[in-house]
């Protein structure tokens, strides 16, 4: 098996581990800017909450990217 193909499993294998294991804790976070909308500390969870967000949707980009390029590299 190719070097591309071990590289896109390891990519999507390793971030869905990362995300699945950080999934708690911006609930957390969520919870606690739902349950405290005015405070100093919500405004820092909200900026981890939209960077998680942002994060999660890069990587699926990225993954879906790495499967189209080896799936194109296999065809040809």
């Amino acid at each position: 098996m190719d070097f591309l193909l071990w590289f896109m499993i390891g990519f999507i294998l390793i971030g869905l581990l990362v995300f699945v294991s950080m999934k708690k804790r911006m609930e957390t976070k969520l919870a606690h800017v739902k349950a405290n909308p005015d405070t100093e500390e919500t405004s820092r969870d909200t900026k981890h909450l939209i960077l998680w967000v942002w994060s999660v949707t890069a990587w699926g980009v990225a993954s879906i990217a790495l499967v189209v390029w080896w799936f194109n590299s296999t065809s040809g």
